[in-house]
């Protein structure tokens, strides 16, 4: 009896330690099935944690880190192979390498951004063209646009391809996918100001958020030379900048020809019957300037808000542009005119204007606002309909029929 009960405890045992054994390897086994499933993103988290970190920030010695011949809404600074991004009136962000960890003591005010930065949620459209042609549309995860509103045909087809993920308006965006898919950069135009909770939510969430502001640039070529930060947020700088000295090169003719003298007013009329114009010194205007026009309004003094646009009432815009040579209808807002019949639908007070009188009346195409590197196409149609009123090729722009 003694005997047997000892094989027992012993038979016991042996199951015991087989079943322990068993249950050890499932564990290993789900330990690396989890393993790897980890994202990409989450491995690089663990080794940009091992890494070693530099100096302090407050020990980092700073220096010109970016050549921009036009823009003056941003600017970048270099510690070594670390940037430190400003946007004026607005943030400032400290971009790290790949691999590399986060300096200590990095100011509350300094956003962080991790290369790589490969699921960005991309919710200002104009940026889209920049980061095309800078060659860097492959890091755009998540659009803010929906895939048959957007004009910039490459961004579209990744959509239709499911590279791209439609992530909800600025206003709304879908929270849930975002971070569910690891959205590690959210590019906002400056309409989220009017949505602040927005803004809050996504950093609370861990999604560091960039306002771009290249509207409030001055000069046109200034905007345009946004896509430098671009290239060098998503490692295509180099392509970036050949872009823009290209670009730049081709208006090189138009530019060295005399002004015209002719007066053009660009606008709308919104839904309330106000117009709206775009202020004087605005990029749309210079690139009025540069086509050899002149802009109907009068630049004035500085305001004090960095808005680009300003209301003004039916009356007030007749007394100021009633013998303007050219009217240039933004469709980009409220959407295309066919023929001046519409226009003076809007308001009779249109049929007195001088440019409509001579049939000199002309409209964006819709896609005017996201093309935002045809910066050259624009001005060149500005100086054929400028200095050749028959004209009627073009663009970015189409004459209005009677």
């Amino acid at each position: 009896m003694q005997k047997k009960s000892k094989h027992l405890v012993t038979l016991l045992l042996l199951l015991l330690t087989l079943t322990l054994g068993a249950c050890g390897d499932q564990g290993r086994d789900l330990a690396e099935n989890v393993d790897g499933e980890r994202t990409q993103k989450e491995q690089r988290t663990e080794e940009v944690a091992g890494a070693k970190s530099p100096a302090s920030f407050d020990d980092m010695a700073w220096e010109k880190g970016m050549e921009l011949s036009y823009a003056s809404q941003f600017f970048v600074e270099k510690s070594g192979d670390y940037q430190l991004i400003t946007i004026v009136r607005n943030d400032r962000f400290l971009l790290i390498p790949e691999g590399k960890a986060v300096p200590e003591g990095v100011p509350e005010d300094v956003i962080i951004l991790q290369k790589p930065l490969d699921r960005v949620y991309l919710a200002a459209s104009s940026v889209f063209d920049l980061i095309r042609q800078a060659g860097a549309l492959g890091n755009v995860r998540f659009s803010g646009t929906k895939k048959e509103e957007l004009s910039i045909a490459e961004a579209a087809q990744a959509m239709e391809r499911g590279d791209m993920l439609f992530a909800g308006k600025y206003s709304k965006p879908d929270y849930e996918l975002l971070v569910g898919e690891g959205c590690d950069l959210a590019v906002e135009n400056t309409m989220i100001y009017h949505n602040p909770a927005v803004k809050e939510k996504l950093e609370s969430l861990g999604m560091p958020v960039m306002v771009e502001t290249s509207s409030y640039e001055e000069h046109p070529f200034g905007r345009m030379e946004w896509i430098k930060l671009y290239g060098l947020l998503f490692d295509q700088l180099d392509a970036a900048e050949e872009f823009f000295d290209r670009q730049v090169a081709l208006l090189e003719p138009i530019l060295q020809q005399d002004g015209t003298g002719e007066r053009v007013a660009f606008f709308y009329v919104n839904a309330n019957g106000v117009v709206n114009v775009r202020k004087p010194g605005d990029y749309v205007t210079k690139m009025i300037s540069l086509a050899g026009g002149e802009y109907f309004m009068k630049e004035e003094a500085e305001e004090e808000n960095a808005l680009s646009t300003m209301n003004v009432q039916m009356e007030e815009f007749y007394l100021s542009a009633k013998d303007a040579d050219v009217l240039i209808y933004n469709s980009t807002i409220v959407g295309e005119l066919k023929s001046i019949t519409e226009l003076i639908a809007l308001n009779p007070l249109f049929a007195d204007f001088k440019a409509v009188k001579e049939g000199r009346v002309y409209c964006t195409e819709k896609n005017f606002f996201q093309e935002t590197t045809a910066i050259g196409d624009f001005v060149d149609d500005l100086s054929n309909l400028l200095r050749h009123p028959e004209e009627t090729d073009f663009h970015q722009l189409f004459k209005l029929s009677k």
